[in-house]
């Protein structure tokens, strides 16, 4: 990890094995033998602090919850399949300093987000955060907001991810069939396909879900190396200046090339994002205290030299950026492998590479979004939250939340029938929701650091003296983020190129709060309510 001089990453609590521990202590008489499975004192301990009922198998480790936090962020296949928005706003070196820049402030949210995670190991993520360091005043709301936030933003993941899934699909029979003339309902249906497919795989396959997760990361990094040695070897090369100061503009308009590439950074930071999946898997993992605030660290630090290696290669494999984004393919990255082995049958073999990678990715986001939507409805957060928040007796796994999470995929993709930025309008509705549960998150717990009344809950993983500083940096960054991700990518505005994130944000955060008014304020009360016994009015 970070060294010593650099960071206090301090580990708090016993060092023994969980399975020690668990010797040691009595697990609750009350759970399914199926359940116990992998459930150890400490575990037991914070869901009785938080008042939550283990219903879920722990079945994950450190290794195979690595393995799913690195597989969701799936840094360097999304860059490969999204970099469309930020190559046409300020070409490859607008690219490249976005990523660095995105890589340098994403570190500090990983870092709260690991801390607060240790404190509330909880599926619920941001919201029970919030809940529980927000103003006694305020908490209810303000983690009602983080709850539905939190829910768009990764209902709004897993609904890109299936978007790339299925137009990928549509780019490789146009790559294979000149005569192919893509039209946008065609892609929609490939997209409900890869909806349902994924879905499918999440429910009757999720007790083998932690051995899937290996072997989709032995495959994130081992896809890598064909794909990058193919491009350095046989692409046609770009200059150096071209790549990190070549900076233009491939038609989105704006009056700078500054204003440019601020509009265009929205790709790379989405690109960074998905660290927070881990902690919405946290009761389906062991000794989630101490592996959940880890695998957020590791994942993270995994994906930096993976992604910089790709995108290096990929930009300095792209001569002309104008040819790429003209792609009848719909995607730079298949003109790119077309152009770099001159042969329609090699580059269709690197292109569903990059497809089965996405699917996997799409498989674990679905996942966490599914258990995130669970925690929030059982909570009451959401409408038909008894029928939101069921947890499948035979398959320990919130069935419902899973089919919720799939209609809502195919539900979005029907934006792409009417416009050609469908895939701008999710990436930047998910990059401006989870910004927003950060800065909630993080504000309440810089705000209980200050008035350190109570004190902040035990964590057996901190930032120690490190940790307002760290906070502080990482609203910095999550504000910048925020404000950007609502601007249009281009500067002459209509209705077919309008950034659709800002309408779906206010009428779903509309919704939010006429759901609030009407019932939630009557039946929503936060998780804190149930912490320590603590009833705040």
């Amino acid at each position: 990890m970070l060294s010593s001089g650099q960071l206090e990453l301090k580990e708090v609590g016993s060092a023994r094995s969980p399975h020690v521990e668990e010797r040691n202590g009595s697990l609750d008489p009350d759970l399914s033998d199926d359940v116990k499975t992998g459930f150890t004192v400490n575990d037991q301990r914070d869901m009785q602090r938080m008042g939550k009922k283990q219903e879920l198998r722990r079945n994950f480790r450190m290794a195979s919850t690595i393995g799913f936090t690195t597989c969701v962020m799936g840094t360097w296949e999304i860059l490969l399949t999204s970099n469309t928005p930020g190559l046409t706003a300020g070409g490859r070196p607008a690219l490249f300093w976005s990523l660095v820049w995105a890589y340098c402030g994403q570190l500090f949210i990983v870092l709260s987000m690991a801390e607060m995670s240790s404190m509330a190991p909880t599926a619920g993520g941001q919201y029970h955060w919030v809940s529980e360091f927000a103003p006694r005043a305020y908490q209810k709301f303000l983690s009602y907001a983080s709850g539905w936030l939190s829910t768009i933003s990764w209902q709004s993941i897993v609904a890109l991810d299936a978007y790339l899934a299925g137009t990928i699909v549509q780019g490789l029979i146009s790559l294979n069939d000149d005569s192919y003339s893509p039209a946008r309902w065609q892609g929609t249906l490939l997209v409900f396909a890869a909806a349902i497919g994924m879905s499918l795989f999440n429910i009757f396959g999720a007790k083998h879900l932690p051995l899937a997760e290996g072997i989709f990361v032995t495959c994130h990094f081992f896809a890598f190396i064909p794909v990058i040695v193919t491009l350095l070897v046989l692409a046609p090369k770009a200059k150096a200046e071209d790549v990190f100061t070549g900076f233009t503009d491939y038609g989105s308009g704006w009056p700078s090339v500054s204003w440019t590439v601020m509009v265009g950074q929205v790709s790379c930071m989405f690109v960074v994002l998905g660290s927070d999946s881990v902690a919405h898997m946290s009761e389906e993992i062991e000794n989630a205290s101490v592996i959940v605030p880890k695998s957020m660290i590791w994942a993270f630090l995994l994906n930096i030299p993976f992604a910089f290696g790709l995108l290096l290669t990929y930009l300095f494999c792209m001569p002309d950026v104008q040819s790429a984004l003209d792609s009848p393919t719909g995607f730079p990255f298949i003109h790119v492998f077309r152009q770099a082995v001159d042969n329609t049958a090699g580059a269709t073999i690197l292109v569903v590479i990059v497809l089965v990678l996405i699917v996997m990715i799409t498989i674990s986001s679905l996942a966490s979004a599914s258990r995130q939507t669970f925690a929030f409805a059982r909570d009451n957060g959401l409408p038909f939250s008894n029928w939101l928040g069921e947890v499948n007796p035979r398959l320990h796994i919130p069935v419902n939340s899973i089919i919720v999470t799939c209609l809502f995929s195919m539900a979005m993709s029907l934006i792409n029938i009417g416009s050609t930025v469908a895939f701008n309008a999710m990436l930047s509705l998910s990059t401006t929701a989870l910004m927003a549960t950060y800065l909630i998150s993080i504000g309440c717990i810089i705000a209980r650091r200050i008035s350190c009344d109570p004190p902040l809950p035990p964590s057996r993983w901190t930032l120690g003296r490190f940790g307002m500083p760290v906070n502080i940096l990482a609203m910095v960054y999550a504000s910048w983020s925020f404000f950007w991700s609502f601007w249009p990518n281009a500067y002459d505005v209509n209705a077919e190129n309008f950034n659709w994130a800002s309408v779906l944000f206010v009428g779903l955060m509309g919704i939010s709060t006429i759901v609030y008014w009407t019932y939630a304020r009557k039946h929503y009360d936060g998780p804190v309510v149930k912490v320590e016994g603590r009833k705040f009015q």
